[in-house]
């Protein structure tokens, strides 16, 4: 077994991060990365799921006194999705369940499996070769995260959205991630959306209606059963043949307005108005 290892400035106001792979190469790089990054206070280590479910049940000194101040007994976890026995992706259901729970960042070889990983609340997806500037990145997202999870100044019943949420989408056998204020519109298929975005579009793996709920908050609202919009892209509404329509951006594209969604939409549109 790897060693836990710790950064030369063990300062418990840093994240401690848990590192599981299987793989003792890969293992060893993360480890190093993490312990490079100056927001890593220490790094826990783990082969596998079941050694790792071990580290943060344990009843130490460390994570005792975790616990007693509200914490989770581990701040984030670096996790392969591809492992011998309990996968990643079972791993990550049993974490969720926790209370508080530590934030999860997927590290893995294969793109196919980034629609899953958000799926379950991964805050981020690095593939491997791991690069430093990845994690780094990554360790940010969970930085900013915390930093809003524990601001006294927050109301935990309505936390800040974060601005760079991300969606997993397929494009020519590839997984790639799309920020949400990057998406313009979003038109539904099926049990798949089509985002719209400056770059062209995108299909995701995900109702529309799961879409809408999740972005309720962020500026986006449902205009009829097959569109869901940016409230900041829309410039103009107007009545056209049928029913109304809105206008979004320049121009460049007209959506119809259900009429169920109407008087929503408009109150909508008053109320990013008046603020």
């Amino acid at each position: 077994m790897i060693p836990v290892t710790v950064s030369t400035e063990d300062d418990t106001r840093k994240l401690v991060a848990l590192a599981v792979d299987d793989e003792r190469p890969g293992m060893e790089i993360l480890v190093r990365c993490l312990n490079n990054n100056p927001h890593i206070a220490k790094v826990r280590t783990a082969v596998d799921a079941s050694e790792a479910l071990r580290v943060i049940s344990t009843d130490d000194e460390d994570v005792r006194r975790r616990r007693e101040a509200g914490l989770p007994p581990i701040d984030v976890v670096f996790a392969d999705l591809q492992m011998p026995g309990l996968s990643g992706m079972e791993m990550a259901r049993v974490f969720t369940a926790l209370d508080p729970a530590p934030l999860l960042v997927f590290v893995t070889g294969y793109s196919d499996e980034a629609v899953h990983a958000f799926e379950l609340g991964a805050v981020d997806y690095v593939l491997k070769p791991y690069q430093q500037d990845r994690l780094d990145q990554a360790v940010e997202r969970v930085v900013g995260l915390y930093a809003t999870r524990y601001n006294s100044d927050a109301t935990p019943q309505q936390p800040e959205q974060d601005d760079t949420e991300v969606i997993a989408v397929e494009l020519g056998g590839v997984t790639k991630l799309v920020r949400r204020t990057d998406v313009r519109w979003v038109e539904a298929h099926g049990d798949y959306v089509r985002l719209y975005t400056n770059d062209g579009s995108h299909l995701a793996r995900t109702p529309l209606s799961q879409l809408e709920e999740q972005w309720a908050g962020s500026g986006f609202v449902r205009i009829h059963r097959s569109y869901l919009v940016a409230l900041r892209q829309i410039t103009e509404l107007r009545m056209g043949q049928g029913g109304y329509q809105v206008v979004i951006g320049d121009g460049e594209q007209i959506l119809p307005v259900s009429r169920r969604h109407t008087r929503q939409l408009k109150d909508r549109i008053t109320g990013a108005g008046g603020r």
